[in-house]
């Protein structure tokens, strides 16, 4: 059974798969222009010292979200 958590959960260094985007208007715009869609595969890379924001890396891009956006996003965790 594969666990899907919100990706402000993710640890340094974990990997997933988004599986969901519960974004509404224009931030659901924004995640999706970033390349942040359901199928794509994320890692974490690291996280500001008061752990926001988090920089994640995926297809070949690190890039930075806070964490009322990171919580829209659903993973499946790698096994």
């Amino acid at each position: 059974m594969d666990k899907i958590i919100n990706l402000r959960q993710m640890r340094i260094g974990q990997r997933g798969r988004i599986s969901t985007v519960e974004a509404l208007g224009e931030i659901s715009h924004r995640l999706r222009d970033m390349g942040l869609i359901p199928g794509t595969d994320v890692r974490i890379v690291g996280r500001a010292p008061l752990k926001d924001p988090v920089a994640l890396r995926l297809a070949g891009v690190t890039i930075s979200l806070r964490n009322n956006e990171a919580d829209h996003i659903k993973v499946t965790l790698e096994a």
